[in-house]
């Protein structure tokens, strides 16, 4: 096996929101193609558990504990240099020094960084020769920025455009120095495409998939919601998208859907729930879980899933998730704007508050099980974990493989 440097912004277990479960499954396909050096960043402790089972199963790692006010402290920095907030932030020397130190060590021919940030750490070339350098940016993390700052009041506002401006900088400057970038869907790639024109012939994608057998319709879970019918939203609730969507659709779906529907409760069902959400709670049927040990109970017996996001990058895991457990998923269309699937056949595509309790109120009525059913059938042809990576295989030279047999629908 070759050797590869894997370095990741956050450790890529547990896979529980949308960054941690593309970077965990991309890791455990190249762990079966390469022999893997690890380098991540650790948040949390709940997270920091993890890290030993992650370091037996690589070749070498190392995983740099971020200490809670390093993000107050890196903002300072970057501000004084005049460079994007998110670089800094994920600047740290003992990791620079690993990565140097790995390279001298081991043969290593090829790197992936994942996400912008760790693009940073890989230089040209190491001791052994030439780094073949693949930079997954997953989303055009810059494009976030400039949508935050158009739902923000000044002075956020303008720290948030300045993020996006010196953010694409760097974006394109890593695009420029890198062999291949890869991203989350062919819009987003298309994306980075026009911002990053002098790149364009080295921007590709790989999709995310679905554990379609985990995530499955026919699993026998209880109900978590007694006798109400459920509308549910499933994400991390510190997310500032998540928490933008369920905050204006708990006040300006919710009371006209209960006017009409007096038993219909909103449950948000997510780790870490700030108080702005939390808050939400004083509203007539809204419920707010916190995290909890398995989200499919909630997707099961939910009545209908919604993913009325403002504010979106790239795929969002939610609603493949609920797709693959033949949910009908009413949605937004920045949350469905990378996801091959039919509006209307598929997924429901709503735009704004009127179509969202349209739609919400027609499904409750008579709900079209045509819809959920084509839902799970799009995930088994094309969200294939196995299938999907394959293409960031290619990139690092490694030879395509009949992909694993999915469940059936």
């Amino acid at each position: 096996m070759r050797d590869l440097l894997f370095l990741c912004h956050r450790l890529p277990f547990p896979p529980n929101k949308g960054e941690k479960i593309r970077a965990y499954h991309a890791l455990q396909y190249l762990r079966r193609h390469f022999r893997v050096h690890l380098g991540s960043f650790i948040d949390s402790e709940e997270d920091a558990g993890y890290a030993d089972q992650l370091a037996a199963d690589c070749a070498s790692s190392c995983f740099v504990r971020m200490p809670p006010h390093w993000a107050r402290l890196s903002g300072v920095s970057a501000l004084l240099r005049d460079e994007a907030l998110s670089l800094p932030y994920f600047r740290n020397a003992s990791l620079q020094r690993w990565v140097g130190k790995t390279l001298a060590q081991h043969p290593v021919s090829a790197c992936l960084a994942y996400s912008g940030p760790m693009a940073q750490y890989v230089p040209f070339s190491s001791p052994h020769g030439p780094l073949w350098r693949v930079l997954d940016l997953v989303d055009v993390d810059s494009e976030k920025w400039h949508g935050y700052a158009d739902n923000k009041p000044w002075p956020l506002s303008a720290l948030y455009r300045r993020e996006g401006r010196l953010l694409l900088d760097f974006e394109r400057k890593a695009a420029a120095e890198f062999d291949r970038v890869m991203l989350v869907s062919p819009a987003e790639a298309e994306l980075f495409r026009q911002r990053a024109p002098e790149s364009a012939h080295k921007i590709d994608y790989y999709s995310n998939g679905v554990d379609s057998g985990y995530f499955s319709p026919h699993a026998g879970h209880p109900s978590p919601f007694g006798a109400a019918r459920a509308i549910v939203f499933t994400g991390a609730m510190d997310y500032e998208p998540n928490i933008d969507a369920v905050s204006w659709f708990a006040e300006r779906v919710m009371p006209p859907l209960r006017t009409q529907h007096a038993d219909l409760e909103f449950h948000i069902v997510g780790s870490r729930p700030v108080a702005q959400v939390r808050e939400l709670q004083r509203w007539p049927g809204v419920r707010v879980s916190g995290t909890v040990p398995d989200v499919r109970p909630y997707l099961q017996h939910a009545a209908l899933v919604v993913a009325p996001l403002r504010i979106a990058r790239g795929i969002q895991n939610k609603v493949l998730e609920a797709m693959a457990m033949q949910k009908i998923v009413i949605a937004s269309p920045q949350a469905l704007e990378g996801i091959q699937a039919a509006a209307g056949e598929e997924v429901i595509c709503a735009r704004g508050g009127a179509e969202f309790i349209s739609a919400i109120c027609q499904q409750l009525h008579a709900p079209d099980q045509r819809i959920s059913i084509a839902a799970r059938r799009r995930i088994l042809d094309d969200y294939r974990w196995s299938l999907n990576l394959q293409r960031l295989g290619r990139v690092l030279g490694v030879e395509a493989q009949a992909p694993a047999m999915e469940p059936t629908p």
